[in-house]
């Protein structure tokens, strides 16, 4: 949790996180920020939340600053050791796959203290009183001949034990990415087929069944951030386009006690 800004953002943390398990009232900090944030325009429109009900995804369209997402990008660089200039550099340097283990920064916490995308996240939680969670980076270059990337299968990071509990995933693409630059694809508006789908599999491990031909790839720009509902399976894929695809990934969620869950 060591946050580079002298210690402020920790306390209020630390002090926001005790008040929980307590069931005590916000800090003052925490609770001025998060008015703050409910007194915000909308960040998402009326089509936003309309294609967010229907297909389960919403691009939230320059989530951050254009300076944030360079010097971000520029740390992408520094970690894997490498040169938007110099493809062999792309090559050099392992990082399990297109993760890069790195959690903390100034950069990082900025973007996760960023206004525009709390505001986002909790339109579709109907509660700017969320946490932030401390996920990494991605750099995924080019496919070539010493080096492929196969992309992930179709997959969903909670368990498919009914009921399933409401949740939101996010990526923020630091680069312009194509669909064919190893974008994140998903099965849009699989939340509303999900329970249906589950009762037609019979014994049948809902994990190895094949739903790629129904999964699109989201194109989108540096800067924009795509969240989508936990229910939708996902996946990045192979990076067939001409430059890296770098983003950093997060979720909000709220302050609810975590239930341990059978895992399916």
């Amino acid at each position: 949790m060591g946050h580079r800004d002298g210690g402020t953002a920790d306390a209020e943390r630390v002090a926001r996180y005790h008040a929980a398990l307590d069931g005590a009232p916000l800090p003052a900090a925490t609770a001025a920020r998060l008015a703050a944030i409910d007194a915000m325009p909308p960040v998402l429109d009326a089509a936003d939340l309309a294609h967010w009900d229907e297909h389960g995804f919403v691009i939230v369209r320059a989530a951050i600053d254009p300076a944030l997402v360079h010097d971000t990008a520029a740390l992408v660089w520094r970690i894997v050791g490498a040169t938007p200039d110099d493809p062999d550099s792309w090559y050099g340097k392992s990082h399990n796959g297109i993760m890069v283990q790195h959690f903390q920064s100034a950069q990082q916490d900025t973007i996760r203290r960023a206004a525009r995308i709390h505001k986002a996240f909790a339109q579709l939680w109907g509660t700017t009183d969320l946490w932030m969670n401390t996920d990494r980076l991605g750099f995924n270059p080019p496919a070539r001949g010493d080096w492929n990337f196969a992309g992930q299968p179709l997959h969903w990071d909670d368990s498919l034990i009914r009921p399933i509990p409401f949740g939101t995933q996010g990526i923020l693409y630091l680069t312009d990415t194509a669909a064919e630059q190893g974008a994140l694809r998903l099965i849009p508006g699989f939340h509303h087929r999900l329970d249906a789908w589950l009762d037609s599999l019979g014994d049948r491990d809902p994990r190895l069944v094949d739903l790629t031909a129904q999964a699109v790839p989201i194109a989108a720009n540096a800067g924009d951030l795509i969240i989508w509902r936990s229910e939708l399976p996902h996946g990045a894929t192979t990076n067939h386009g001409r430059a890296p695809r770098l983003v950093q990934y997060m979720a909000m969620y709220p302050p609810t006690p975590i239930v341990e869950r059978d895992w399916l």
